[in-house]
């Protein structure tokens, strides 16, 4: 069975001998490139929080953001090619006006979830479009049923709800990291703060970054919380600050830990 592209990778809508379309393949890889984005599920909301290079010392600070505002309810981190990601963002807020516009309240989190992944899909069915090359996640909160979500749409057009997820450079080690945290118990009183949140989101972004090889970086948060009355804002440059602070010393004290043992 044919183990790499060889011909098969010249149309989204063509399957391998053995299963795979390559397309899709490639573009998860161009999301694998870029920086890491991390969601975590909350007690008392969503923290969404994004590595953004700075590619150039020239750049101005907050340009070219990966997270935004859908809707008052909901927001949207992104990784990968930041103008594939612009559309599905935009798709997202048409998605969420239509919506409002047709039934009169504010759309659904599995909703938005879904539509967002039918449209991502529908860029690997025709051969004369290209997958999206981003990984999207979604903060939401329900109005009606006071209950807030995260969920990630991959390039595939595949859609889960997540406790905690993470795409870009990062995944893996970063999703070892978000198990270890307290967000998935049944008890919800038991589980983290959005606080807490920001502060171990900003410790694995940090713990994961090699200054020696990776470029430098601006870290980009939003929270979606009773805190910020359930509209999805960003996290104030003041606790972002302190928060990664308090990572880096958290980092340099398991390093310490550890070189004394």
């Amino acid at each position: 069975m044919a183990s790499s592209g060889s011909g098969y990778d010249l149309s989204s809508s063509t399957f391998s001998p053995d299963g795979r379309i390559f397309q899709i393949e490639y573009a998860s890889k161009a999301v694998e490139n870029a920086g890491t984005a991390l969601g975590v599920k909350c007690r008392d909301g969503v923290v969404l929080c994004v590595e953004k290079p700075l590619l150039n010392k020239m750049l101005l600070p907050n340009s070219s953001r990966r997270i935004h505002t859908v809707d008052t309810h909901s927001g949207v981190a992104i990784t990968g090619f930041v103008s594939d990601g612009r559309q599905i963002i935009n798709r997202a807020r048409e998605e969420a006006a239509s919506y409002e516009e047709t039934y009169g309240t504010k759309i659904p989190p599995s909703t938005l979830g879904d539509r967002l992944a039918a449209y991502t899909h529908y860029f690997t069915l025709h051969g004369s479009l290209r997958p999206f090359g981003t990984s999207t996640l979604i903060a939401s909160y329900d109005p009606e049923t006071k209950e807030h979500s995260l969920q990630m749409v991959e390039p595939s057009g595949v859609s889960y709800q997540y406790f905690g997820c993470a795409a870009g450079k990062g995944r893996q080690p970063a999703k070892t990291e978000l198990e270890k945290l307290v967000i998935n118990k049944p008890n919800a009183e038991e589980n983290i703060t959005v606080r807490e949140g920001v502060k171990q989101l900003a410790r694995i972004i940090h713990a994961l970054h090699d200054e020696g090889k990776d470029k430098p970086f601006e870290l980009e948060m939003s929270w979606l919380c009773e805190e910020s009355g359930w509209v999805h804002k960003g996290v104030p440059r003041d606790y972002i600050k302190e928060a990664v602070e308090w990572a880096k010393k958290d980092i340099e004290e398991a390093e310490g830990g550890e070189s004394d043992e």
